[in-house]
């Protein structure tokens, strides 16, 4: 399971230009959550272009053992209130298929109803964590003409298809922006938080 990530946006890429990515094994641990066992990787990228790291991003991957088929999902915890931004999404099999097309994921969960709900035991397919985190960042380009200095993201529950989802956002200060994503009842589903350079264009 993609369970967060953290990414710096230190030097502009730029079309054209040859860019070169090292991924390392940043750390193993591992935890004892309410499903048993877990073991968390964080895994680093840096994306280097001429002028040196442009971008690093280090994502954290969860693994388990086979769940339950029935019973997965806990009881979710309320979103934040007071959001200055919202937008609906409806995430159908086109969109997931598509997006696990993007990023060249082919984990069934995805895209395969039946399976997913008969073998997994999930109300239906989920949607991908990093495209939440996608729309999550979309969120805040559409309001704000801010050059990122940083954003980072926890999964804290799960979505599916079955059913719409909102992701929000709220300005805290000059250079930080609160974003988070929240299912039909209002649980939370993703926390996310944007840092801007100071100084940069603010939020319209």
């Amino acid at each position: 399971m993609f369970a967060g990530a953290r990414l710096q946006f230190l030097k502009p890429l730029r079309i054209g230009e040859v860019i070169k990515r090292k991924s390392t094994i940043a750390d193993v641990s591992m935890k004892e959550g309410r499903s048993g066992p877990l073991i968390f990787v964080t895994v680093r990228h840096d994306i280097s272009g001429p002028a040196g790291i442009a971008l690093t991003e280090e994502h954290d991957i969860v693994y388990r053992d086979e769940p339950a088929r029935l019973g997965m999902t806990p009881p979710g915890h309320a979103a934040p209130t007071g959001a200055a931004w919202m937008r609906e999404i409806h995430a159908d099999p086109v969109m997931l298929f598509r997006y696990s097309a993007l990023i060249f994921i082919a984990h069934r969960i995805h895209y395969d109803w039946r399976y997913v709900t008969e073998v997994e035991g999930y109300p239906g397919l989920l949607v991908h964590g990093p495209l939440i985190a996608t729309l999550l960042a979309d969120l805040f380009r559409r309001h704000s003409a801010a050059p990122l200095q940083s954003f980072g993201f926890r999964a804290v529950s799960p979505l599916f298809d079955a059913a719409p989802f909102s992701v929000c956002g709220r300005p805290e200060s000059e250079t930080r922006v609160s974003l988070w994503a929240q299912n039909s009842l209002g649980e939370l589903a993703m926390k996310a938080e944007a840092v801007t350079n100071p100084g940069s264009a603010g939020a319209r």
